[in-house]
């Protein structure tokens, strides 16, 4: 017997039944970028790694440590498999002139690829959700992208989230904080970890990020930003912050939010809990405006968020929330192998009305028991059995028997007329 392969380390099979939460996850998504007008773009997985390099910075934990890249055996190209969605994303837009005839909306679902510890909610690869809204300028944009994910919890049915808010201003303005935060841990040297020490002169911003509790007390007391910040960028987010609070929507400046990419400016947000232990980021994002002259465009702003789909997931099986059913609307029970190319004509009428009808497979000997395909019917889900039984077929009905409760009496429907008592499957009722 050849050995048995497994798959990838941190790189998962999506298996029945768990794949239905992630096609209604996927639909919701759908669902709400269509109601604020945001169009799908798809990306290719792999990418030439300078767009990372580029568009990340070298010195992300991204681009140093975590992305799986290779030597193109054909031409010796450098290659990467995407770590995230905008930079590519963005090489869309710039690669294709998307630009041209003003912003546009656009929104991702697909896999990226990180080599890191695999823990719960996070893997080497994972699933993202991405909006990117390009060509706009103004802090209303920067509400909408917010908004818009609160929506989606909303329709998630997810609580517990809440929102971190800050801003990183503009260049000029981080340089200077820049300074400042290179004097102020130089003169706390002994106090640094060496992934501190190492960052503090080519991304001292990034110290503050740090998860180590030991420096816990001296990032609180490094200058803050927000102290550097001029007239226009404290406009900007004083902006935003009017229209979450004109629609209700709490917040809290975090002075220590910078996100993990250099790319960032102005705004900047996190949906954060603390259900998932130390991971709690659930969403993040903010405007980007130098990114598409980075990668080769003519200037544009942007802003937008991604989410990774796994802790989203996990965090809604935390929290008891439940998709709706996702089994057929009826389960076609065959006691005779003999009906089945009438029984399947009929199964093909429903089908083609919309209808989500499972149709029982036997064994080479036969269709089973009745016993047997009445389990499964109940198994599989459906509200109803469609029995298609010897005295049945001869009167030209099948009898429609509800699985559930609320589902009516048994009763016999016309094989003639299938497409005008189907679509009382669909909704339900019979």
């Amino acid at each position: 017997m050849s050995e048995k392969l497994q798959a990838v380390k941190g790189m998962n099979d999506l298996l029945p039944p768990d794949s239905a939460r992630w096609e209604w996850f996927e639909e919701t998504v759908r669902a709400l970028m269509r109601r604020y007008g945001y169009a799908n773009i798809r990306t290719p997985i792999v990418e030439p790694t300078p767009l990372f390099v580029r568009g990340l910075g070298e010195v992300t934990d991204i681009v140093e440590k975590e992305m799986y890249s290779f030597e193109d055996k054909m031409n010796g190209d450098a290659l990467t498999l995407r770590p995230e969605g905008t930079a590519g994303v963005v090489r869309a837009v710039v690669q294709n002139n998307l630009l041209y005839d003003g912003g546009k909306r656009l929104f991702y679902i697909g896999p990226m690829f990180r080599h890191e510890r695999p823990q719960k909610g996070r893997y080497r690869q994972f699933h993202q959700v991405g909006v990117e809204a390009m060509g706009f300028a103004g802090p209303d944009v920067d509400a909408e992208v917010i908004l818009m994910a609160r929506s989606l919890w909303r329709d998630l049915g997810l609580s517990d989230v809440r929102l971190e808010l800050n801003s990183l201003g503009q260049p000029p303005e981080r340089q200077a904080h820049r300074a400042a935060l290179i004097t102020y841990f130089e003169a706390h040297l002994d106090q640094l970890d060496e992934e501190a020490k190492r960052r503090l002169h080519s991304n001292p911003l990034r110290i503050l990020d740090t998860k180590n509790p030991a420096m816990q007390a001296l990032v609180e007391a490094a200058p803050q930003l927000m102290d550097f910040l001029g007239e226009a960028s404290i406009k900007h987010l004083n902006a935003v912050r009017a229209v979450l609070d004109a629609v209700g929507q709490p917040y809290r400046i975090n002075p220590r939010l910078v996100r993990g990419m250099d790319y960032y400016n102005l705004t900047v947000f996190e949906w954060v809990t603390d259900r998932l232990g130390a991971q709690g980021t659930v969403c993040g994002g903010g405007r980007y405006d130098g990114l598409i002259e980075q990668i080769g465009g003519k200037s544009a702003p942007a802003v937008g968020w991604g989410l990774g789909v796994e802790r989203v997931l996990a965090l809604l099986e935390e929290g008891g929330v439940t998709p709706p059913a996702q089994g057929p609307d009826a389960y076609a029970v065959v006691p005779d192998a003999q009906a089945l190319p009438q029984v399947t004509a009929v199964i093909e009428q429903l089908r083609a009305a919309g209808v989500k009808v499972m149709q029982h497979a036997g064994g080479k000997d036969g269709q089973g028991s009745m016993k047997s395909q009445f389990k499964k019917a109940d198994a599989s889900g459906a509200r109803f059995a469609l029995v298609f039984g010897g005295d049945e077929l001869a009167q030209g009905m099948v009898a429609l028997k509800p699985l559930r409760a609320g589902g009516g009496e048994q009763c016999l429907k016309p094989l003639a007329d299938v497409a005008a008592w189907g679509q009382d499957l669909v909704g339900g009722a019979a």
